[in-house]
């Protein structure tokens, strides 16, 4: 292009020269300018889509550009990132799928997990045990407890194992009618029988898990009785049938009946594991087990692939709004999380919780940990944000599956105890915890 203005300009200084000049060439008509080189068209405002991915481009490198961000949402990705990396690993050695930890200390280069899983301590026995042995020793203690109390254990079999809730209660306020009738009307036969093919009895009480052990329990037993046919012959169909000796025990039975109504199912109680550790510039890395996901690995490896194909596109193209929605998506994936205190004097209590548990609980289990618990102090989320409102959920603050907290005292109480001349121990927080404090690795 600027070859093309020189050649204009040369052709005009030779035509403009004056009659005592010499011209230095003979005068010649421009050449036509070759259609690749004229002047070019006015230039078109770029479209919407061109001025979004120009944006979205600047803004790709304007995040290069940036330091990695620490939130616990990249802690999340890279920690399901690193468990994928290992579940691949193991699919290629064709190990057994129970050998698939993807976060197992055994695996070679692979970093010791921040805790050994999720626990659980049996109600009955106080025994801790894993998650995925919860069910076995619940039922294992339930069995073991009806040479304690049979019908209190076959009322735990009946609220504990069956799942569906609508069943159950349907299915307990008709055992707790039939009892009912027997109490009431103890001189009527015919309550103290329960015809086992009764259609009532097979769709809303048969198909209940404990059920029968239930009737064994209360004073029951099985019989084969006659029915009268429409016929000449008879048949004969299952029946329970309430003992004779059960009559002197009506009370009893109203008991049962009040005991089957008002009970829960029995839920093991998730353990704390409560751990304390010395200061250490480690506190905000985290390495978990499976336990703590709520998805299985090959939806773990979906997952990820998803994200990767539309990250790109999509990261820099939604609204905050959108990708809020999609940060509480993805924390609804998480069933626990592990949650570290840290205290002015570098100390790191550590915690597991439900992800749903609001953040009252993080706060009374801080208290708890306390020589003196009415002592005022604040939890401060990653970031610096003041838990305020203890009534929203962990996973509702971002606080999954995992995230690290720093305590701060109340300054004017914290002023008011030094000009009191009251002396303060070493640590807030309980001697015997003290004793216990382990190296964070």
């Amino acid at each position: 292009m600027r070859k093309f203005f020189q050649e204009i300009k040369a052709d005009l200084k030779f035509k403009t020269a004056g009659p005592g000049q010499k011209l230095s060439e003979p005068a010649r008509v421009p050449k036509e300018k070759p259609k690749a080189e004229a002047a070019p068209k006015p230039r078109q405002a770029p479209t919407d889509e061109a001025q979004m991915a120009a944006a979205a481009a600047l803004a790709r490198m304007e995040l290069k550009a940036k330091a990695k961000p620490t939130s616990s949402q990249e802690a999340i990705k890279n920690q399901v990132r690193k468990e994928l990396l290992a579940e691949a690993a193991a699919s290629e050695k064709e190990l057994p799928v129970e050998e698939k930890d993807l976060s197992s200390p055994h695996m070679e280069g692979a970093a010791a997990p921040s805790v050994s899983g999720v626990y659980f301590t049996c109600p009955l026995t106080g025994a801790v045990v894993r998650k995925d042995e919860k069910e076995k020793h619940l039922r294992e203690a339930i069995q073991s407890y009806f040479s304690v109390d049979p019908v209190a254990a076959s009322i735990m079999e009946i609220h504990t194992f069956n799942k569906d809730r609508e069943k159950v209660r349907v299915g307990v306020e008709t055992m707790a009618k039939y009892l009912d009738n027997i109490y009431l009307h103890p001189e009527e036969e015919k309550y103290r029988k329960i015809k086992l093919q009764n259609k009532v009895f097979q769709e809303r009480i048969s198909c209940l898990e404990g059920i029968h052990r239930f009737f064994q329990s209360v004073g029951f037993e099985t019989r084969t009785l006659p029915v009268p046919g429409q016929g000449k012959k008879s048949t004969t169909e299952e029946f329970y049938v309430l003992k004779e000796d059960m009559l002197t025990k009506l009370e009893d039975l109203k008991e049962y009946k009040e005991q089957l109504l008002s009970s829960e199912p029995l839920r093991a109680q998730l353990h704390r594991q409560l751990c304390l550790f010395e200061p250490s510039p480690a506190a905000a890395r985290f390495e978990l087990p499976n336990d703590f996901y709520n998805l299985t690995a090959e939806e773990i490896k979906r997952e990820q692939r998803l994200r990767t194909e539309a990250v790109e596109k999509a990261s820099m193209l939604r609204t905050r709004a959108m990708r809020e929605k999609e940060e509480q998506r993805e924390m609804r994936k998480y069933n626990y999380t592990l949650l570290r205190v840290r205290f002015p004097d570098g100390y790191i209590l550590q915690g597991t919780f439900y992800a749903r548990e609001s953040v009252s609980v993080l706060y009374n289990f801080v208290r708890e940990a306390l020589r003196e618990d009415w002592l005022p102090f604040e939890l401060l989320a990653p970031g610096g944000l003041k838990l305020t409102d203890e009534n929203l959920a962990f996973n509702e603050c971002g606080l999954v599956p995992s995230a690290l907290l720093t305590l701060a005292w109340d300054t004017a109480v914290m002023a008011d105890i030094q000009a009191a001349g009251e002396g303060q121990p070493v640590s807030p927080l309980k001697p015997e915890l003290l004793t216990r404090v382990q190296t964070l690795s």
